[in-house]
């Protein structure tokens, strides 16, 4: 029996945690777990063989920080070949030692984050992560792993980047399971239904969450998972919160307590289960004990019609979906320029203001002769998406540019288009079969557009018969009847009409339309278009590419929604009202619809938005008139301080963080250059993930976030020894030192890190922070302050070197 058939027979068993296990053996503060395989391969086996005989299916190969970036080219030091095989050997060895248990017993290379940001947040572009990916793949799959799993991943990128390398390397089953929060959303603020929908596209075969979170708080999540996923759902818990006790780190939870958990969560409709941090094979032995023959439903699929960005999911069919067409050169003289003289700037602003009019879905479209747009897609996909957390409608003819952009788009895309043509549907479904994406299916074909309703609608037909083929679903589709402009056909409006409910009801599908097509050559041409949109909608429309800058449109849109029952309390319909002047006559004096956006203008609005060349221009126009340290303190920190507050309001995320801090760093390059040498540097504060963590998202999302506040940040790296940090802090005479650590296993590092500063400079003081952190363990392990965030970190720091209250 192969894997899949075992997890669709009942439960399917994983194991448990591995640091804490190796802790307990003896490795060492620092040590790094997956050298184990070569230099204790017996403790590895055995622990292998313990949770084969406790009842696992699957066993992890320890190989979680195993990759290039920690091993290559670094003397005296395995490669990534040698301990992925090792691994793979030890855990191979002892499914065939185990005496009980399973008779169906498998072996997962195990995959972790490669512990840095990709660009343009961080500095590891997005081939590079997949090519680091790509080798432990090879090495596991030539080694004889059964699948592959890709765990404990908080960045909706680095996952991408991941199942790719293992989808292009290999054949074997892909299990994937991400970091959730307490609010339910990973550290780019990417939810779980952004995730399912992301990955079910790409492929992945099993889907879930593990680490960070107790069994308690994952049976919370799981009903969101459960309501959106086809397929199984996997959810591997920590054995609750981890504090330390006389040097070691414990957990909460005990094997029992977490056994009577997982029986709730694999009721809940989990269908793979096992522990993370802190459990062992006592719990899963319990766990599975408690959830043996468990009686579970059919995992089906719940045929939705989504697209992703890295933030959320949108899902048409029920709530039409306002798609904004305004990055689109046709017709758009200004556009077309901008594409000429790569002015990303010019473009990213329609991006983000149609954003604020209320566009739910970005159509990103560079086609011009005259320009390469393969690159002016790809770049276009990458900055809009740095600023922006809408999904993007991948709007071109080119099939390079189409591969390109959907390759390295973060989420699940709109594809923009297909037609009826077998020579088409042979070059893009391929495409949307290995990327993932929902695609707009054209109903016209080598001969052209069909005159009736019922030939588009067999155009339709064929299409979706087509893209089964290729093994994509009918609700990965959304057809366009293709609106014609009435100017030249009376009759063009009516059969567009007659074909939505046609395609809608007989193949069960979502129908979108371009909208402003129906009344080219015509005055006025909103009257016509507004009046066009609602008939649609009345016909069943899912969706439409529009101007959310038209009054008209937005009027129609936001009228239906209240008449149609699809606007709790007429809310979204009263924001829109308030916002019309009483004397609006013409529709070019009118505003659009939800222009609420508080973002302020000039320098402050640049940062917010994250419009690095702009804000460094405005910065320069604006000390022409104000002193360095007034524009600093006036404009610079409180643009840092409303997105920061946002930050820790959960409002903003990750990404635009990052983005509003590269914008504000791009204006203090400006103020530097004004400043009296004696100003430029403030408070000097160090940053170092401990030794035998190379995990450095935590401290350069802080070190990003500081330095706008003008403090001077001392940046050791990652994988540093307490004595190098000690030392550091002794030379600069630094009185806050910021230490991070993501794994259980380098905590001991931390603590004596904090150990050594406390007795050699005791007037430092340290923060701490980390996935494995908490509160209560920041306390055991001497820590001054722990941040829960990067903002947090910040604040401490104002209080404590510069005596800012909150």
């Amino acid at each position: 029996m192969n894997i899949m058939e075992c997890i669709n027979q009942g439960i399917f068993y994983l194991d448990g945690g591995t640091g804490t296990y190796l802790q307990e053996q003896g490795l060492a503060p620092g040590e790094l777990p997956e050298t184990w395989n070569l230099l204790h391969p017996e403790k590895i086996k055995d622990l292998h063989r313990q949770y084969y005989e406790a009842g696992s299916h699957l066993v992890c190969t320890n190989t979680f920080g195993a990759n290039g970036l920690k091993y290559d080219g670094q003397e005296g030091r395995f490669s990534v070949k040698e301990v992925v095989s090792a691994a793979v050997n030890c855990a191979k060895t002892a499914r065939g030692e185990a005496k009980c248990g399973h008779p169906d017993r498998f072996v997962a290379l195990d995959i972790g984050p490669l512990g840095k940001l990709l660009a343009p947040l961080g500095d590891l572009d997005f081939e590079d992560a997949v090519s680091l990916f790509a080798e432990i793949v090879q090495a596991g799959t030539e080694a004889g792993a059964d699948c592959v799993l890709i765990e404990t991943m908080n960045d909706c990128y680095e996952t991408k980047a991941a199942v790719l390398a293992a989808k292009e390397n290999c054949s074997l089953p892909v299990f994937v399971s991400n970091v959730y929060d307490e609010t339910g959303k990973l550290m780019s603020g990417t939810t779980p239904e952004a995730m399912v929908a992301m990955l079910e596209g790409l492929g992945a075969d099993v889907i879930g969450i593990n680490c960070s979170l107790g069994p308690d708080k994952m049976l919370e999540l799981l009903p969101r998972f459960i309501s959106c996923a086809s397929v199984p759902i996997l959810v591997k818990p920590n054995a609750g919160l981890p504090r330390s006790e006389g040097g070691k780190t414990v957990f909460d939870v005990s094997a029992e307590e977490f056994a009577q958990a997982m029986l709730r969560i694999a009721t809940g409709g989990a269908r793979v289960i096992g522990g993370c941090c802190g459990t062992t094979p006592a719990y899963i032995r319990l766990m599975t004990d408690q959830t043996k023959g468990l009686p579970v439903t059919p995992i089906l699929s719940k045929h939705r019609s989504v697209i992703s960005s890295y933030t959320h999911a949108v899902v048409f069919g029920g709530k039409p979906v306002m798609i904004g067409e305004r990055i689109n050169p046709t017709g758009k003289k200004r556009f077309k320029e901008a594409l000429r003289q790569k002015d990303i700037g010019y473009i990213l602003k329609e991006g983000i203001l149609q954003q604020e009019q209320g566009a739910q879905v970005l159509d990103v479209n560079v086609g011009l002769p005259e320009i390469d747009e393969p690159e002016m897609l790809v770049t276009c996909v990458k900055e809009l998406q740095s600023v922006c957390d809408l999904p993007l409608q991948l709007d071109t003819s080119n099939q390079t540019a189409m591969e390109r952009a959907m390759r390295v788009y973060n989420g699940k895309p709109m594809i923009n288009s297909v037609n009826g043509s077998d020579e088409n549907m042979s070059v893009i479904f391929p495409l949307v079969k290995k990327y993932g994406g929902f695609v707009v299916c054209l109903t016209l074909d080598e001969s052209g557009i069909p005159e009736t309703a019922e030939g588009r609608f067999e155009i339709a037909e064929r299409i979706v018969r087509r893209a089964a083929e290729y093994g994509i679903a009918a609700c990965d589709l959304i057809f366009d009847p293709l609106a014609m402009t009435i100017s030249s056909d009376q009759q063009a409006a009516q059969v567009t009409l007659d074909t939505i409910p046609m395609i809608q009801g007989r193949l069960g599908v979502c129908c979108s339309l371009g909208i402003s097509n129906i009344s080219f050559g015509l005055p006025n041409r909103d009257f016509i278009t507004g009046t066009f949109f609602i008939m649609a909608l009345v016909k069943g429309l899912s969706a439409a590419i529009m101007n959310p800058f038209s009054f008209e449109m937005q009027k129609a849109y936001h009228s239906y929604l209240a008449l149609a029952g699809l606007d709790d309390n007429c809310q979204e319909y009263i924001r829109f009202s308030q916002n019309v002047p009483s004397d609006t006559v013409t529709v070019s004096k009118a505003p659009a619809a939800q222009n609420s956006s508080q973002t302020p203008d000039g320098l402050q609005g640049a940062i917010l938005r994250g419009f690095s060349a702009e804000a460094a221009e405005l910065a320069k126009e604006r000390l022409e008139s104000t002193e360095p340290l007034a524009l600093i303190q006036e404009q610079i920190v409180p643009a840092l301080d409303i997105v920061g507050k946002g930050f820790e309001a959960k409002t903003v995320f990750l990404p635009q963080l990052l983005m509003s801090a590269e914008a504000a760093k791009a204006a203090f390059e400006e103020v530097r250059k004004k400043l009296p040498a004696s100003d430029e540097i403030g408070p000097a504060v160090i940053l170092a993930t401990v030794k035998g963590d190379i995990h450095d998202i935590g401290k350069n999302i802080v070190k990003a976030i500081m330095e706008n506040y003008g403090y001077h940040v001392i940046d050791l790296g990652r994988d540093v020894p307490p004595e190098t940090i000690v030392e550091s802090a002794i030379e600069n005479q630094v009185k806050l030192v910021g230490l991070s650590a993501l794994m259980t296993t380098t905590v001991p590092a931390m603590a004596e890190t904090i150990r050594q500063l406390k007795e050699k400079k005791p007037d430092t003081l340290v923060m701490v922070g980390g996935a494995v952190m908490t509160q209560e363990y920041a306390d055991q392990i001497g820590a001054d302050f722990y941040g829960k965030n990067a903002m947090e970190s910040v604040r401490y720091a104002e209080r404590v070197l510069k005596g800012k209250s909150d």
